[in-house]
């Protein structure tokens, strides 16, 4: 689209190409509105992308967004998307070292090789049978609230209604996380397990006054009604191509290489204006519906700007020639990587790494979890890698918050990488350095990405993967029905940053069309 052509007006302008912004365009061209998708970079996905980030070699990566939860059976059922995902066999392996031997923790591969991985790390029974408990309620939970991330906001006593279950309410919703994980489990190490999925990108404590580690953790144990963590098909790339190619057919127009300015709005129509490579052009629309951070609306909208929540989080891609040979002789490869591989995330250590990031200080003993995603879908790799036994290792790295990189970001991301490495070489037979890739240049196929990275390159506030704090999934003051409404009639937020926002869901997206369905 020429900025120099006429204005047109539709139904709805998208700004945003990621995927929450793909499938409020997807169904909105499907129930037969004008759409118009405005995208500020050169190709559609945002985070959810899939990229060959090593100079010659044919492996597609998910470089930033890489597993699937909280996308809802139901968005790929209506939109008709050709996506699938992959349930991956192995929930997680924890390397750690106990009475001077090295071990570990698999949780997955059937329930009686869980539970004898239990017994062995801990000498009984006692923290299995306290794990299916902790974990069948959390999945009660799960089948319970999934559900309702598609409908209007409940309130939160409809929902704590739904629940049906006092203390898993109190456990979850009112009280630190941290209190339940102190009295159900003994044992330092599943402590730590238990706790991570409540600090993927969220900054805090177990015993945060805020809260602000329970949302994260309700997100990360409620994903399609069990909780399961599933790897896409083709990379996170495979999702977006398809949530593109449905809008494309519906009828929505996309526009990549389409930055956008300003939104301008009485409330009953808006225009939006935009900036190309060839000049400035307006669009007008009845709704505008705004794929970015709520930091990002405001500056459109010439609101007041909320704070930028900071972002915590390490993300390295890498790409190796074989597997590393692990310490632990119990311990195959392709089994401890293909599920979450835990370094450095007992209790303890989540505790103490905490404390010296909210001191200034880089984590002496960073936390770290890695997975392998061609182990569950080689169709990643291209020909030849996978038959050569090259391998993806994606690492995602705990409390390492914005403000650690300030003072120099290039420096503070190779010294941090350099540790957060060494704690994975302490569980492995060789070190990672040897099995690394070499791209067409000879460098090793590694990258890495730190918050300033990512709020760089994806305009995301301070790095937050979530745009902004994880909410409740339920109504709060000025949430309006769908969690998506703005203090402007006729301009929704569609990103991450809405109510029942975060991850790779499309649930804001999907929200946002019914708003505006339900209204025109």
């Amino acid at each position: 689209m020429s900025a120099n052509e006429t204005p047109r007006a539709y139904d709805a302008v998208i700004v945003g190409a990621g995927h929450n912004g793909l499938v409020a365009a997807a169904y909105l061209a499907r129930a037969g509105r004008s759409v118009l998708v405005l995208e500020r970079l050169d190709h559609t996905g945002g985070a959810a992308v899939s990229t060959r980030p090593f100079a010659g070699i044919d492996a597609r990566l998910s470089r930033y967004s890489y597993l699937v939860s909280l996308l809802p059976g139901k968005i790929v059922r209506d939109l008709g998307l050709d996506f699938r995902v992959r349930a991956r066999t192995i929930s997680s392996y924890t390397p750690v070292e106990r009475a001077g031997r090295p071990t570990g923790l698999l949780v997955g591969g059937g329930e009686q090789r869980t539970r004898e991985a239990f017994a062995r790390l801990t000498g009984g029974d006692r923290e299995y049978e306290a794990w299916q408990r902790f974990y069948g309620m959390t999945g009660r939970v799960a089948r319970r609230v999934f559900p309702t991330l598609t409908e209007p906001l409940p309130t939160r006593d409809a929902l704590r209604r739904r629940i049906d279950d006092e203390t898993a309410w109190r456990t979850l919703f009112e009280e630190p996380v941290g209190v339940a994980v102190e009295e159900t489990f003994a044992d330092d190490l599943v402590r730590g397990v238990v706790l991570t999925d409540a600090l993927i990108g969220t900054f805090a404590d177990a015993h945060d006054p805020s809260l602000a580690q329970n949302r994260c953790f309700l997100y990360h144990v409620i994903g399609g009604g069990t909780g399961a963590w599933d790897v896409p098909v083709g990379g996170m790339g495979a999702l977006t191509d398809a949530l593109a190619a449905a809008a494309r057919t519906a009828g929505a127009r996309i526009a990549t290489g389409h930055e956008v300015l300003r939104i301008d709005t009485d409330g009953h129509t808006a225009e939006v204006a935009y900036r190309t490579a060839d000049g400035e052009g307006v669009a007008a629309a009845r709704h505008v519906l705004v794929n970015a951070s709520p930091h990002e609306l405001a500056a459109l909208t010439g609101d007041v700007a909320p704070e930028p929540a900071e972002g915590a989080q390490l993300k390295v891609n890498m790409l190796l020639e074989r597997l590393p040979r692990l310490r632990d002789p119990d311990a195959d490869p392709r089994e401890a990587f293909a599920g979450t591989f835990h370094i450095a995330e007992g209790y303890a250590e989540l505790a103490t790494a905490h404390a010296q990031a909210a001191a200034g200080e880089l984590p002496t003993t960073p936390p770290s979890e890695i997975y392998c995603h061609s182990l569950t879908d080689p169709t990643i790799l291209g020909a030849g890698l996978a038959e050569r036994g090259y391998h993806t290792l994606t690492l995602f790295g705990l409390h390492t918050p914005a403000r650690l990189f300030d003072r120099d970001n290039d420096a503070v991301r190779e010294e941090l990488l350099k540790s957060t490495l060494a704690q994975l070489d302490a569980h492995l037979a060789e070190p990672l350095a040897d099995c690394l890739a070499t791209d067409a240049d000879g460098r090793p196929c590694i990258e890495a990405k730190t918050p300033l990275d990512l709020e760089r390159d994806l305009r995301l506030p301070g790095g937050n993967i979530f745009h902004r704090a994880l909410s409740w999934p339920y109504a709060q003051e000025d949430s309006g029905r769908w969690g998506v409404e703005t203090r402007h009639a006729n301009v929704l937020l569609c990103g991450a940053g809405a109510v029942r926002g975060g991850g790779v869901s499309g649930v804001p997206g999907h929200n946002a069309a019914m708003a505006v369905l339900e209204h025109t």
